[in-house]
């Protein structure tokens, strides 16, 4: 499959799917809210809104749109991805806490900077202001609840499922309800109907196992890092590659040690080429959903590649 040699920046990328005009509307809109928002709290929106953002989401939800519609994004899909884009950033709020990371995107995290009840409060805050955004839009309130909810059972339910030996199914059925049912619904927010919904599952399945192998090869193509995931047994997919075997297994459910921990990044690094194969076939079966069901598919297609193009590092 053909793909991009190289992810590219939100402007790069907007263009390429013919929404540049869209992304300069959404972050005014963006600007504009934290503008009006709480002195006391605005210095830390700015921090987690306005620093390096890539967009990707309600990039996602432009081309749906543009894959089903002609001419500019509606009002309703235009507040309904901002307030996407404030939830996903809750999201990377609570991951950054629990992971206890420093840094995302070269900056300090929000809670490292102003501290972890500041950072709970700014999560808050944006939950709250991205319903009010959508108050009105029964369709988009419904949609993004339900995301908020996956989202949170998928957490719990990859946390309870640390350290098993698992498979690649196992690791596609946590991949689609985490990172999958985010897109399934950038997708179901750009067409206001279900058409590309398995078409967004899978381009967040894609981005959820691009964003394994990336971190396997510790890469920072996506922004984060993953020693995160090996400290805590989370299930990835070079890891239920390598699972497979039974001496790895066992390794995986009491690394014991540091050398235990060595061995297995080693494991995992051995299964990327399986990986890689896994990740094209994926790819290969969004683009076929792609021109399935969409008008016009060419900037879904586009989406698939740059989302290919992620594990690279």
């Amino acid at each position: 499959m053909k793909t991009l040699r190289r992810p590219l920046t939100a402007d790069r990328l907007s263009r390429r799917l013919g929404v540049a005009d869209d992304l300069r509307r959404l972050r005014a809109h963006i600007t504009a809210w934290i503008a009006q928002s709480s002195r006391d709290i605005r210095e830390a929106l700015n921090w987690q809104l306005v620093s390096s953002p890539k967009y990707f989401r309600p990039l996602t939800v432009f081309a749906s749109y543009r894959a089903a519609n002609s001419g500019m994004v509606s009002t309703a899909v235009m507040r309904s991805a901002v307030a996407l884009e404030l939830f996903h950033n809750v999201s990377l709020i609570v991951d950054d806490i629990l992971d206890r990371s420093r840094y995302r995107r070269g900056r300090l995290t929000l809670h490292c900077r102003f501290g972890e009840l500041r950072a709970w409060m700014t999560a808050g805050y944006m939950t709250a202001g991205g319903f009010a955004m959508i108050a009105g839009d029964r369709y988009s309130t419904q949609l993004l609840a339900e995301l908020l909810q996956r989202l949170g059972v998928a957490e719990c339910v990859q946390w309870r499922l640390r350290r098993r030996p698992l498979t690649v199914a196992d690791w596609r059925a946590i991949a689609r309800e985490d990172t999958g049912s985010m897109f399934e619904i950038c997708a179901r927010l750009g067409t206001r109907d279900s058409r590309l919904r398995r078409f967004g599952r899978l381009l967040g399945t894609l981005y959820h196992g691009c964003d394994d192998v990336a971190d396997a090869r510790g890469a920072v193509a996506l922004g984060g890092g993953g020693a995160e995931d090996l400290r805590d047994g989370i299930l990835t997919l070079p890891a239920a590659i390598a699972l497979r075997n039974p001496r790895v297994a066992t390794l995986f459910q009491s690394p014991s040690n540091g050398s235990g921990t060595r061995q297995l990044r080693k494991k995992f690094a051995e299964a990327l080429p399986q990986a890689e194969v896994y990740l094209d076939a994926i790819a290969a079966d969004a683009i076929r959903e792609a021109h399935r069901y969409a008008q016009t598919p060419e900037s879904l297609i586009t989406l698939v590649r740059h989302t290919r193009a992620l594990s690279a590092g």
